[in-house]
């Protein structure tokens, strides 16, 4: 059973029994039952057998009560019942303590015959000791008593090793003398000075014990050598302690303003549609240049390509300027040639020659694509309006050197 550390105020309520030396012992253990639940039992208890194992911790008469209260703790149950018998019946035959503490722990378990019942319980610990009469008391060898406690009591006591060696924290004081009270008015070392010892500093201290169970001394340690290491077996799992030391990677993106790149996102789907406005036009723009990353985010695909062409080609001519360096842009070629001819699209590609540099093949594919679909149309007028466009948009190339003469001497005769 793990003992839990005392609160403070518990080791107040406990001290504060323990200094009732005035009042009937009856009243303190029925104090000590209301206040202390049934489940804390043990652990003041426990705490209570470290203060009654060294005799200069408590006076007689706290030592009476806390005899009481150790017994009082497990009363419900028989006597052989209560975890600390051992200690409290080898303490009724310690040569070494009091005859009155000796009596009274006999009375407490009802083994000594001078006093029926429980009737000294309804005296004072201070008047139980004033009125104590050796005479009237027997004080049965331990062996005696051993037998009617069975086997909850060991003859010999435990002792071990590293406690025989520890270094007790309750020692006395040098400069009192053995037989002098230090809490007594008489115990002055100079005339006209105050005691340097008083009731309120040990008082203070003893609670302060009780709060971190210090008296059980300092121990040394059990120093035990590491074990060796076993060797490792071929195919057994090596553990692995891997490096933790990661460097922190900052996201700057995070919290930034992304209003702007939401209305760059709205205009772009709106350019879908149908044609924007002079000033929308003139305001995508403007962002796209002051961010080319927005291209990335504007929310345009090469499939959505065809209608920005149609309806927006200025716009188109700037997003895939910007996009030349991307891995799609290849993508957004091909279904740019791949669209309708039309006078948008023609223009967008005769932009583009101008801005950046376009792959050859990207270019003759299509001019022969213009040149198919002009073949194709059976209407005349439409026919030669598409040709005349077809030639200006040839002349346009030729004008910036971005095909030679023998290429377009031979699309012109196709046409």
């Amino acid at each position: 059973m793990s003992i839990r550390r005392l609160s403070g105020e518990e080791s107040q309520t406990l001290y504060s029994l323990l200094r009732a030396e005035q009042r009937p012992l009856h009243e303190i253990l029925s104090q000590f039952n209301s206040a202390i639940p049934s489940s804390r039992h043990f652990t003041l208890s426990s705490y209570l057998l470290i203060l009654l194992q060294d005799n200069k911790v408590l006076s007689t008469t706290e030592r009476l009560i806390a005899f009481a209260l150790l017994v009082e703790a497990y009363s419900s149950q028989k006597p052989a019942s209560n975890p600390f018998i051992s200690f409290i019946v080898n303490a009724s035959c310690n040569e070494g303590s009091e005859k009155v503490e000796r009596a009274f722990i006999l009375q407490l378990l009802g083994l000594n015959s001078s006093n029926s019942g429980k009737e000294f319980l309804k005296q004072s610990a201070s008047d139980y000791v004033k009125g104590f009469d050796q005479s009237l008391h027997e004080f049965p060898p331990l062996d005696q008593l051993k037998q009617q406690f069975s086997d909850k009591v060991h003859l010999e006591l435990y002792h071990c090793l590293f406690k025989d060696g520890s270094v007790k924290n309750v020692v006395p004081d040098p400069d009192v003398p053995p037989s002098c009270d230090a809490d007594s008015v008489e115990f002055d070392l100079r005339p006209g000075t105050k005691p340097k010892h008083g009731a309120g500093d040990k008082d203070e201290a003893l609670v302060g014990l009780l709060s971190n169970l210090s008296l059980e001394g300092l121990s040394p340690h059990w120093i035990r050598p590491l074990p060796p290491r076993l060797p490792i077996i071929d195919g057994e799992l090596v553990w692995l302690n891997p490096d933790d030391n990661h460097e922190l990677m900052w996201d700057y993106g995070m919290c930034v303003d992304t209003s702007r790149g939401a209305a760059v996102r709205d205009l772009i789907a709106k350019a879908l549609k149908g044609a924007l406005a002079p000033a929308q036009q003139e305001q995508v723009l403007v962002e796209f240049a002051n961010d080319p990353k927005l291209v990335y985010h504007c929310g345009l695909t090469p499939r959505k390509l065809p209608d920005l062409v149609e309806n927006n080609p200025l716009i188109a001519v700037d997003v895939l300027t910007k996009l030349i360096n991307s891995p799609e842009i290849a993508e957004y070629f091909t279904v740019l040639v791949n669209m309708d001819m039309s006078l948008h699209s023609m223009e967008v590609v005769n932009r583009l020659t101008t801005a950046v540099e376009l792959p050859s093949q990207f270019i003759h594919m299509y001019i022969t694509n213009c040149i198919a679909s002009c073949v194709g149309i059976k209407d005349k007028y439409m026919q030669n309006r598409l040709v005349r466009l077809v030639c200006v948009f040839l002349q346009s190339l030729i004008r910036n050197n971005i095909i030679n003469g023998e290429f377009t001497q031979l699309d012109i005769i196709e046409l």
